[in-house]
């Protein structure tokens, strides 16, 4: 935002001291910079749907381009699913947490900066990598990965902080990415295509129960309908 600012008094100087055919170009390409830049950063405010605790929101504003079942050796060291979003320059690149939880991982990765939506973006790019521990026990893993654009990834938490689901936590400037994997037992309620803003639009339920509790439950079933 100062860069933007100081770009567009630099060319309002230029302007005045240009000759005449040169000068409203001119000033018409800072005021011009400082508006886009302004733009960009807008902050809107998010509301989270009722009863959000439970629930796995978007992390990002953007278009959904991946939706599959993954493994993920980090922090759910295991099957997991994983959706993932694309921010154009024209989306709100605040990002914001997709659930509840407390903060039990965190990782910068410097790296490559491939088109956001390549395959392996997600391995090779420069990236935030930050894993949640929702109530009910289950992993959440979210990165911020930067594209051929974003060239500075920005995050205030870290291991030990606690998050709502739909508060920020982030920006990532310009063009790019964002990753989430989940359990298997997530139920997901989006698809590739859909677009979807953060904070707000559901990607999917957590159950209730702890993994640790719904075990003897369904061990107790298989008895029940063993016998």
């Amino acid at each position: 935002m100062a860069g933007a600012a100081g770009l567009c008094a630099g060319a309002l100087a230029l302007a005045r001291k240009a000759p005449h055919p040169y000068r409203w170009p001119l000033a018409a390409a800072g005021v011009a910079a400082l508006g886009f830049t302004t733009w960009f950063f807008r902050d809107p405010k998010r509301t989270p749907p009722p009863h959000a605790a439970n629930l796995l929101l978007a992390p990002a504003d953007g278009k959904v381009v991946v939706v599959e079942e993954v493994h993920e050796p980090l922090f759910l060291k295991g099957p997991a699913q994983q959706v993932s979003i694309f921010l154009s320059p024209l989306n709100v690149h605040v990002n914001r947490a997709p659930a509840d939880g407390t903060i039990a991982f965190d990782e910068y990765v410097p790296g490559d900066y491939l088109v956001a939506w390549h395959p392996k973006a997600s391995e090779k790019n420069e990236r935030s990598q930050l894993g949640l521990v929702h109530p009910s026990g289950r992993k959440i893993l979210f990165k911020q990965i930067a594209g051929a654009m974003a060239r500075r990834i920005i995050y205030h938490i870290g291991t030990g902080d606690s998050v709502k689901a739909g508060e920020r936590f982030g920006i990532v400037k310009f063009g790019s990415r964002m990753d989430v994997m989940v359990p298997l037992d997530v139920a997901l309620n989006v698809s590739v295509g859909q677009h979807v803003v953060a904070g707000e639009t559901v990607l999917g339920t957590i159950p209730h129960a702890s993994p640790a509790d719904e075990a003897p439950a369904l061990r107790a079933g298989a008895t029940t309908m063993g016998a």
